[in-house]
């Protein structure tokens, strides 16, 4: 097999892993309102579905990322898969929420590996000019494959009940198993091998120019997971969209960043960087004008709940595909460890936010759209600070 085939499947593998990543939550949350009513469930307890898994997912990312940086990518990953098919397994077959709530945590702990380390495998090949290039290809191919998943899932549910939907999960990772033990290659370990202890974070907590990228990173990604997660129970359950509907309300927005991730990609070595990121803070601004507008008027309108939200996805662009790649190549030597706090962070962060937005649900998207206007305007502050940071743009000219 010549290099170019083995640098395709090497992309196909990364890609898979990310649809898994993607899927495991959007493929999941159109099942939300039948298995409140099969279990006899409130809305806060449907959501800790989403937080269970969240915490496996931290409690094994930190790890994750250490064991990688020591022992390599691809062990860790197919690990990582194996718990993962177990966890979908438990799922299949729950009897009560309790299986459930299990099954929903051994997934959140094997999902970490793939989502952890599918780019890293990129950022080891390639500089980084090229990591942002291949960042915006794969989260567009990812995008409109996630774009696809909550209408896929939305159909699973109306024809094969919740239990479909997990069965879908069970066989894309049983396929993402396959594609990494055949496809993904074993790269050459440092000779110095990083330190497990968590003493080894230590020197990344004390990088400002970096705590200030992640912090502006795991802003930017919470209010997307705070709408994606409360819009199950707001869309289909108190304003009326049918299950055969609701896919594609959700579906828009991953298609929307999809093909602008793509374009972004297309066009992105013609202008300097700096400014791009001030066209994305000013559509961010567009975006939390049009949110507070609809939350002020607490509009059960779900098509004009959906546009409002789409300049804040559109403002995701730039940054995501600029910044992450950038993050994870501030520290070269500790990649590993700073996907796993960026991506423990994000989800810790969501995770807290959908549990309050649960507790404060109230029918309507009004509370919703408070707390995810608060974060809109965290985003858009620690922005400005990255923006005006010299260490992180000379950075990002190099």
């Amino acid at each position: 097999m010549n290099q170019a085939i083995i640098k395709a499947m090497v992309l196909v593998t990364v890609i898979l892993m990310d649809i898994l990543t993607g899927m495991e939550f959007d493929l999941f949350v159109p099942s939300f309102p039948e298995l409140q009513n099969q279990f006899s469930l409130s809305s806060f307890w449907v959501e800790a579905l989403l937080s269970v898994n969240f915490v496996g997912y931290c409690l094994s990312l930190f790890f994750v990322g250490g064991l990688a940086d020591r022992y390599g990518r691809k062990p860790i990953i197919l690990i990582g898969v194996i718990t993962f098919i177990i966890g979908s397994v438990f799922c299949l077959w729950a009897t009560s929420y309790h299986f459930l709530l299990i099954g929903r945590f051994l997934q959140g702990i094997g999902i970490a590996a793939p989502a952890i380390l599918s780019f890293l495998i990129i950022a080891d090949t390639y500089p980084l000019k090229k990591q942002q290039f291949l960042m915006a290809m794969l989260n567009g191919s990812m995008n409109a494959s996630a774009a696809i998943a909550p209408v896929v899932g939305s159909y699973i549910t109306l024809y094969f009940h919740w239990q479909g939907n997990f069965t879908t999960l069970l066989l894309l990772g049983l396929l993402v198993l396959m594609m990494t033990l055949f496809f993904i290659p074993t790269f050459k370990l440092p000779e110095q091998k990083e330190t497990l202890s968590l003493r080894g974070y230590i020197p990344l907590f004390q990088s400002k120019p970096l705590m200030l990228l992640m912090m502006n990173i795991i802003f930017m990604f919470v209010p997307y997971w705070i709408f994606i997660g409360m819009s199950p129970l707001l869309y289909m359950k108190d304003l009326g969209v049918s299950l055969s509907h609701f896919g594609f309300y959700q579906g828009a927005f991953a298609l929307v960043f999809a093909l602008g991730s793509i374009l972004f990609g297309l066009i992105m070595h013609r202008y300097q960087q700096k400014k791009m990121l001030y066209v994305s803070s000013k559509i961010y601004i567009t975006s939390l004008i049009s949110i507070a507008l609809v939350t002020f008027l607490d509009s059960p309108n779900p098509l004009l709940i959906t546009l409002a939200f789409i300049p804040f996805i559109i403002s995701q662009i730039i940054p995501s595909n600029m910044l992450v790649p950038l993050c994870l190549s501030f520290i070269p030597q500790s990649k590993g460890k700073v996907s796993a706090i960026l991506q423990g962070s994000r989800l810790i962060f969501a995770a807290l936010s959908l549990q309050i937005a649960g507790y404060f649900y109230q029918g309507s998207f009004r509370n919703i759209g408070i707390i995810i206007s608060i974060f809109i305007l965290m985003v858009i502050i620690s922005q400005f600070f990255v923006i005006k940071n010299r260490d992180i743009m000379s950075f990002s000219q190099e």
